[in-house]
């Protein structure tokens, strides 16, 4: 089979998944806009010097609508297949002359993509050493508790004392790969098992939708009768009061059966600003282990590990430079090998210095953090004080819209920098009053340990998006 078919393929099975009921209000589409605008185009080429990943349509009709509606979840889906940005270009049938893609599909060299060459997140693919291993062990007692002829912790009773398990530390650093890892292992041996993998987004967008539709009966039944719960950024519910309610509920009903709880966090349980004190006395129970960036040993390994699941041979040149170069962020190292992986087969090119060179200039780019613009600091402001940009803009003198404009001015003068006339004209206010409000603000959060928090976390999120 030609290799990009098999990468559309994967990219179809994702876009699929997207039409479920417990996908994320904002990315989920229709299922019958998914048959009727994505199934039908054809893959076509990928051109990996550049990233671009062509399609083709019947009709114009067909590449209109499915370029303006779901080029976004197109090129959400390549990427998450391929590991690296890519663009998608949709292009007619007859726009190329059939000797064109005769002579392309010739001349192309069958890729490894299939799901045995996919770096699986299992304990096996799981690179260990001295940043992570204190999390892989746990997380290999909670997997293996449930075999007594597996137990690795000794006299340790894994049911008292691993219960529950928190993983924390920055993104990227393979918390998800533990918890899938966890997933994998006890799913193997105990297929009966219900286990729950699920995001804190996905399971408060999940809720919203159950409490909209009046099914709630239905998402207690899901959650609160899972032989094992597992939670990727349990943090994201901190500060949404009836999401926490509902955790926190469920979070007991597990605990006092007996049932495993892991979680995920970027941050130390106890740093969670906004959470409530019953639940962070409950995250207390059990244990608590972090992951923290890979010392320069453990990224070769990783690199080597990655390239080998690849079938992809690099020299130690090659792998020195990318661990040298990337040091936080192992999905960036994976996203680097995988990139090399395409350009090796797509250009004939072997592995090369210069080659590294060049994808890893693109992986920092493609890393950095958005622009923060004005637009993006009122949003986020909007967002923090459940108002509206708008809101803010407006004559509106209701309590928290006041607020929120008056702490969009202080975040404006201390983010951006701007002066007083020019967050004036960015509010549509006197700029005379921009200075007594911005210092009040100031002054508040001298004395709200509460309203420090909640700016510190607006101008965190500025940051690293």
């Amino acid at each position: 089979m030609d290799s990009f078919n098999d990468v559309f393929e994967e990219v179809l099975k994702y876009c699929f998944r997207l039409t479920g009921s417990d996908v994320n209000p904002q990315e989920r589409i229709s299922e019958g806009g998914y048959r009727m605008w994505i199934q039908p185009l054809k893959p076509y080429k990928f051109d990996a010097e550049n990233g671009v990943a062509f399609l083709l349509a019947k009709n114009d009709f067909i590449k209109s609508t499915a370029t303006n509606t779901f080029g976004k979840t197109l090129t959400k889906a390549f990427e998450e297949v391929m590991g690296f940005p890519v663009k998608v270009e949709i292009m007619i049938s007859g726009d190329d002359s059939e000797e064109e893609k005769e002579e392309l599909s010739l001349g192309e060299q069958p890729a490894d993509f299939s799901d045995e060459a996919k770096d699986s997140l299992t304990f096996e693919n799981f690179v260990k050493g001295s940043s992570n291993d204190l999390a892989y062990a746990f997380c290999k007692a909670v997997a293996e508790k449930y075999d007594k002829d597996k137990h690795s912790t000794g006299d340790i009773d894994p049911n008292k004392v691993f219960n529950p398990l928190i993983i924390y530390g920055d993104s990227g650093l393979g918390k998800t790969h533990l918890m899938k890892a966890i997933e994998h292992e006890v799913n193997k041996n105990h297929p009966e098992m219900k286990i729950i993998y699920t995001t804190g987004e996905a399971f408060i967008n999940e809720l919203v939708r159950a409490l909209e539709l009046k099914e709630t009966v239905d998402f207690h039944e899901k959650y609160r009768n899972a032989d094992i719960l597992l939670v990727d950024d349990i943090q994201i519910i901190a500060g949404k009061e009836r999401m926490q309610d509902e955790f926190f509920h469920t979070f007991n009903d597990l605990y006092n059966a007996g049932k495993q709880i892991v979680l995920t966090s970027d941050v130390l349980p106890s740093n969670i600003t906004k959470l409530q004190d019953r639940i962070a006395t409950r995250l207390s129970l059990g244990v608590q282990a972090d992951v923290q960036p890979p010392d320069f040993e453990t990224r070769m390994a990783i690199i080597n590990r990655k390239a080998e699941l690849l079938g992809l041979k690099l020299s130690d040149n090659v792998v020195r430079l990318i661990a040298e170069k990337l040091k936080t962020n192992i999905r960036q190292l994976e996203g680097t090998v995988k990139k090399i992986k395409a350009l090796t087969v797509y250009t004939n090119e072997s592995p090369s210095v210069s080659m590294a060179q060049r994808v890893i200039k693109e992986i920092i780019i493609s890393n950095q953090p958005s622009e923060i613009t004005v637009d993006r600091i009122i949003g986020e402001v909007a967002n923090a004080f459940d108002v509206t940009p708008e809101d803010i803009k407006s004559n509106h003198r209701h309590s928290n819209i006041s607020i929120a404009r008056k702490i969009a001015i202080y975040v404006l003068k201390e983010v951006k920098g701007m002066t007083y006339t020019q967050i004036g004209d960015a509010l549509n206010k006197n700029h005379s009053t921009m200075t007594i409000h911005y210092r009040d603000v100031a002054k508040l959060l001298k004395s709200n340990k509460e309203m420090k928090e909640t700016v510190d976390d607006i101008i965190k999120n500025l940051k690293e998006k």
